[in-house]
Parts: structure tokens; sequence; C-alpha cells
């Protein structure tokens, strides 16, 4: 299906995609409701003169009409007059009315781009909002920013930014496609992108995505991108701990078996500097110490020759394992 639009300077109406794609209303309550609102604000009409001004009758009518009001789009008050007469003012929305929040409540009036049917003006004293390379910089990355010098600095590749924006716009799509109450527009949908892309970083998948945004929807979304926006907010993963970098090792001097930070000698051994000893006396308390270990393994095998008999120790192996045993004569 190709769509051909054109582009009308005057005597036009800006609707939303919501209503026009609204299933729950019918097709003749679409046409009616877009009807209603591309009339001027104040417009008198009935439900029996827009019977006999269209093809379809009074019942096609009144059962378009009850469809706008339970869907929050058509409303009629009651206005007590000043001269205490009551009369009856019926009310068109451009959204759902209904008593849900955020939901935005528009009021009557003119619009505010000025009245139907006067011609358009264009102000060319106003800064764009995008403003064109500068003459001096015609070379310029349309994503740099001035660094240091006032040199271009850009920020990140806007072909890798393009690409990752797309995955995410893909994944999300992929995700609600499933339920029919998250209907998001293209612009909608890469609004959103930054925030899935997130996700995606800290390594989630279509699947926790959906789990975080399908799970415990209300019966009626009136916002599909609010909530999608909030739900990515409030349910975002943390972002993964970096992993530390192992433990440096130092290394073992070739000649005293100190350690350096490098292999080789040290500063000692190389004749560069006296050797630094981390406790005082470390000789000293190596001496004491072999020493006991000397004399705590001969106090050992005193008591083992004593038990076994002054003859050679032979070890002797059996299903039980290995034991030592005396040469007896």
């Amino acid at each position: 299906m190709r769509i051909h639009r054109t582009q009308h300077p005057r005597n036009f109406t800006v609707l939303p995609n919501g209503l026009l794609q609204d299933r729950r209303l019918s097709y003749t309550a679409r046409g009616l409701l877009t009807d209603l609102l591309s009339r001027p604000d104040g417009r008198r009409e009935d439900g029996r003169q827009m019977a006999d001004t269209s093809p379809q009758g009074r019942g096609a009518i009144r059962r378009a009409l009850r469809e706008l009001t339970e869907a929050g789009y058509y409303r009629v008050d009651k206005v007590r007059m000043p001269d205490g007469t009551v009369r009856s003012e019926a009310r068109v929305f451009d959204t759902p009315q209904l008593a849900a929040p955020g939901v935005p409540r528009p009021a009557s009036g003119e619009a505010v781009t000025g009245r139907r049917g006067s011609p358009l003006v264009k102000n060319r004293h106003q800064e764009p909002s995008l403003p064109a390379a500068r003459a001096d910089r015609p070379s310029a990355h349309p994503e740099a920013t001035d660094g240091p010098g006032g040199q271009p600095e850009i920020q990140q590749p806007s072909a890798a930014r393009d690409e990752q924006l797309r995955e995410a716009v893909a994944t999300l799509y992929r995700v609600i496609r499933p339920d029919r109450r998250l209907r998001l527009g293209e612009a909608e949908a890469r609004e959103l992108a930054p925030l899935v892309a997130q996700w995606l970083e800290r390594g989630s998948t279509a699947a926790d995505l959906a789990r975080a945004l399908l799970s415990g929807l209300p019966a009626i979304v009136h916002s599909p991108a609010g909530v999608l926006r909030s739900r990515l907010q409030r349910k975002l993963p943390p972002a993964p701990i970096p992993e530390q970098p192992p433990p440096h090792r130092r290394a073992e001097c070739a000649k005293c078996h100190d350690p350096v930070p490098q292999p080789g000698i040290c500063r000692a051994c190389a004749g560069l500097g006296a050797q630094t000893v981390a406790v005082g006396g470390g000789s000293l308390f190596a001496a004491a110490g072999a020493a006991r270990v000397r004399a705590a393994m001969q106090a050992a095998r005193s008591t083992l020759d004593s038990g076994l008999g002054t003859g050679p120790i032979r070890l002797s192996s059996d299903r039980r394992g290995a034991r030592p045993v005396g040469d007896r004569r």
C-alpha cells in the first residue's frame, strides 16, 4: 500500500494517529469524529442534523455517538444559563477523556496556530531550531562539537549510533507486537530507542524486555509511549560491574630470591644499593627458625627409631597402604 499525501497550506485539520487507528471504534464512528473535529468551535449540530446530511440513517449515527461517548471522545453536558434555563452542550475531544492519569484535557477554543482560513505567514527573521552549518566550517561533522582550541570534536560515530538505534527500534517493535494495546508510531519508537539501547548494552534480551514491558498492563492503555517509557526507566537493570584486573605478581631475584618488580636481579645483587630487609634482623629469625625445624625433625626420627628398632627402615606396601617396618632379626 502506497500513501499519497498533499501539503495543504490552509483549511486542514491535524489529528493524532491514535484517534484514526483506534480499533475500538467502528469506521463510521471514526469518520463521524473526524467530521466533528473539522468543524469550527461553537457550531451547533445535533444527531438528527448529522443523519440528515449523511448517507447513514439516524440509527447508525446514534450508535456511532454511543461508541464515541463510551470511548471518551464525545460528551454532552448540561449547562445552566444566566436566565435559569438549562441547555445541552456537546463536547468533542481528539484524545479519550477518561478517568486515567496523564491524559491531556484540552479546552475548547480556537487553535493556537490561528483561525482557520487565515493565510500562513512565515517569520523570516526567526532563528531556526536546527541551524545550518557555518560557512567557515563547511566540512564539520553533523554531530561534532567544539573541543579544545575550537576544533570539531566528534562524540560518537554517526553510522554506529544510527545502526544501534535501528536495532533498538526493531527490537522494541518485535517485543510489543503480540499486544495490540501497545501501538507506536515511528517517531515514538525513535524516542524510546535510546532507552532500549541501554537495556541491550547491559546484556538484556528480547525476552527480558517482554517480561518488563508486557506484564501487568491495564485493560485500556491510553498512552502506550508513556507506559513504555516509564517501565523502561523504572525497570532498567543495573550496569554490569567491570571485572577487576588480576593482582600483579612480583618476580624473584635470580640470586637472593627477594621480590623484585621485574624478572632479573635486585639492586643489592647488582651492586647498586644495600639490601632492604622488610623485617629487622631477618637473617637471625631465619636461622633460628631453621634450627627449630631441624630439632623437630630429629626428635621425630628418634621417636620413630625407638618404636621400630635400631635396624634400617624399609617400606612395606599392602592393601591398607605403605607403613614402615623394622628389620627384625
